[in-house]
């Protein structure tokens, strides 16, 4: 079989990227752990032995982590002074954990990936599924973190106003489900943004329910917010004006019972917000980086979750927008449609 070069170098490129990338991943995670690059933010240009002696940390260490950081793109360096500065984009996405594009806690996952790895070997050969509360802790942690960023900017100011009429109630006073909640940050930010209104959040996974709990004490709303361990179709049907799925329902073996049971749990004039990683229907429109890394979560957390479910649907996390639809459909919501996207997200909205 005779081997084109070109395309051999060229992937072999692609490859050693990738490589490049991992271990960037770690640095990063040390850099965040470590607390290096919230002192770097807004310090202006700073050497090696500065940044050292105010993080408390080893100069040679951090002179190479700072190396690492400069050659990957994630801090610039000046050669005339040998000095090294977080500009304020990177400071965004790398020091300033309330942005929306805070993103050191995403590496957690791909940790709790490395370390299940053993389990997903298993998975793969005996056809078996992996349960969410199997996993490495970090993979709670990184999710509810990463997540926590992304809805932040974009749930209460964008998501909630393009559904209908939704907002309105909330602000007089609706009753709100949030299903699959996990460590109950998005009930949280609703609960924040609408006060006059009482949230549920229901979740399978003790750990993250107990963590839930804190965050709304933490935040003040504890009095209007209750968190729960049930099942997606097994929590109290209580009339509620809005019901959110956010990046849960294709992790589900049952998504149609699940989404029946949201049906059957609604006021008469209820909404059903279903928040779903953006993807499009066929696997050539997913071709792309966003895709690549939905598709490699999906084979070890998504997939695996719903086959540890036993139940009728395997979804995955690039699932696209027909099969939400049908699901959608198949429990009894006769309007369905696309009430917003990013390029991160697809955002339905449903009703009877």
């Amino acid at each position: 079989m005779l081997v084109n070069e070109e395309k051999l170098n060229a992937l072999l490129g692609r490859l050693f990227g990738d490589l490049s990338a991992g271990y960037g991943g770690v640095m990063v995670s040390l850099g965040h752990k470590l607390g290096l690059y919230r002192v770097m933010a807004g310090a202006g240009p700073l050497s090696s032995a500065e940044l050292a002696n105010r993080s408390g940390c080893g100069e040679r260490y951090v002179r190479e982590w700072l190396n690492s950081q400069v050659a990957g793109g994630y801090v610039d360096y000046h050669p005339n002074s040998g000095t090294y500065e977080l500009t304020p984009e990177q400071a965004a996405i790398l020091a300033e954990e309330t942005s929306p594009v805070f993103l050191p806690h995403a590496w957690q996952v791909v940790a709790s990936m490395w370390a299940d790895e053993q389990k997903s070997l298993t998975a793969f050969r005996t056809g078996k599924g992996v349960s969410w509360g199997e996993h490495d802790e970090r993979l709670f942690c990184g999710v509810a973190a990463f997540f926590r960023n992304s809805y932040s900017g974009s749930l209460v100011k964008e998501w909630l106003p393009a559904l209908t009429d939704v907002t309105e109630k909330l602000a007089t006073g609706a009753r709100v489900a949030d299903v699959g909640c996990g460590h109950g940050h998005s009930t949280v930010l609703m609960a924040k943004a609408y006060p006059n209104s009482r949230f549920w959040g229901f979740d399978v996974h003790e750990d993250s329910v107990a963590a839930a709990r804190k965050v709304a004490q933490e935040a003040g709303v504890d009095d209007r917010v209750t968190f729960e361990v049930a099942k997606a179709d097994g929590y109290p049907q209580n009339r509620y004006d809005l019901i959110c799925f956010f990046d849960c329902l294709h992790d589900m073996g049952r998504p149609v019972d699940a989404a029946r049971h949201a049906a059957n749990s609604m006021a008469d004039d209820g909404t059903l917000m279903l928040v779903e990683p953006y993807s499009g229907d066929r696997l050539e429109e997913n071709i792309n980086p966003i895709g690549r890394l939905y598709y490699a979560a999906s084979t070890t957390l998504c997939c695996a979750h719903a086959i540890s479910e036993k139940g009728t649907h395997v979804l995955g996390a690039q699932a696209g927008p027909r099969q939400l639809e049908q699901v959608l459909r198949s429990a009894g919501l006769g309007s369905v449609r696309r009430a917003a996207q990013t390029p991160f997200n697809l955002i339905i909205e449903a009703r009877r």
